[in-house]
């Protein structure tokens, strides 16, 4: 009997959540949409900026996103993200606990935790600016093996490919649970990461990965097909079981090579922020539990219909139970 449902990996940062006018992206010569690697100073002069607006702080990063999401569906895990021994990083550990996360890693006394700050305007896109800070020496001696082997699927996101020590980190772990028999999922977390590793993308998850997360722009990116239907075809060759988020239409999922789409909740956004990391929660909470391939992409559908009616990547509402209720409803 596996102790977690899913072993989670990625950069563990602070977020700092802020509304804003579109303007002041244009002001500040930001990409919108994307996430965008900044310096400390870079992103120190934008949090000056935003002085006179409602700053809020929550423990974040995609997996992390994911893992928290799915302990509100009422699933197990545990996360693995480097964080320094800094107030941020007190504040980390603390908050991924309440939610119901396991998270223990050695904590460094060089560099400060790393940083997001998530502007979401009006039309309830989100744009962050991220400061790596010590995220980035997560290493493979941070992995726990142990705990890996008492998972049922470990879940790694593509964010870590932006540096080498975490890099390796995400391979060692899917090393180790091919040893230990436990399946690997992978997300390729925003298009411009896709774009910077296609190549690496595309050997992993032929060689490596077990369940793939994308969106349709994501998809698009890695395949290079501007039908997102036709992406997934392509991906879905590579990979045994993929999924691919595509906004109001819901989802689409390739498993071994057949295509269903599966409806989503059809709901009038306020934030976008972490709608793909909860679908993802909630396909693995379903894949967890014993839900076939559709019902579990149903139910990350659902997460990701609440996660959107929040400001940030946290449900204020729990759903904990609720799946028969929700699945099985008018």
């Amino acid at each position: 009997m596996k102790k977690y449902d899913v072993f989670g990996v990625g950069n563990a940062l602070v977020d700092t959540l802020v509304k804003i006018d579109a303007g002041l992206l244009e002001e500040n010569k930001i990409t919108k949409g994307v996430m965008t690697l900044v310096d400390a100073e870079s992103q120190g002069n934008l949090l000056a900026s935003l002085k006179d607006h409602h700053l809020e702080l929550r423990s974040g990063g995609s997996a992390a996103n994911t893992m928290i999401a799915l302990a509100n569906s009422g699933g197990t895990g545990c996360y693995t993200g480097k964080v320094s021994e800094d107030t941020n990083g007190e504040f980390y550990k603390r908050d991924m606990e309440n939610a119901g996360i396991f998270f223990e890693v050695l904590p460094t006394k060089e560099g400060h935790t790393g940083t997001c700050v998530v502007l979401t305007t009006p039309d309830a896109d989100r744009t962050m600016i991220t400061h790596l800070g010590i995220s980035t020496t997560l290493t493979m001696n941070d992995i726990d093996t142990v705990r890996l082997s008492n998972s049922k699927i470990s879940y790694v996101e593509g964010y870590l490919w932006d540096g080498d020590n975490t890099k390796k980190a995400s391979l060692f772990t899917m090393e180790e649970s091919r040893k230990s028999g436990v399946k690997v999922a992978f997300t390729f977390s925003d298009p411009f990461c896709v774009n910077r590793y296609k190549d690496d993308f595309k050997k992993l998850i032929k060689e490596n990965v077990d369940i793939a997360f994308c969106n349709h722009e994501e998809a698009k990116a890695l395949s290079g097909e501007e039908n997102p239907q036709k992406a997934l075809e392509i991906i879905g060759k590579l990979c045994p079981l993929t999924f691919m988020t595509w906004g109001e239409k819901g989802a689409y999922v390739s498993e071994n090579g057949k295509i269903d789409h599966v409806p989503g909740f059809p709901v009038k956004p306020i934030d976008t922020n972490g709608a793909g990391d909860a679908f993802a929660a909630g396909v693995l909470f379903g894949l967890t539990h014993g839900y076939s391939v559709t019902k579990s992409a149903r139910w990350g559908n659902y997460v990701a219909s609440r996660m959107i009616l929040e400001i940030g990547a946290r449900l204020s509402v729990k759903l904990m139970g609720r799946q028969e209720e929700i699945l099985n409803g008018p």
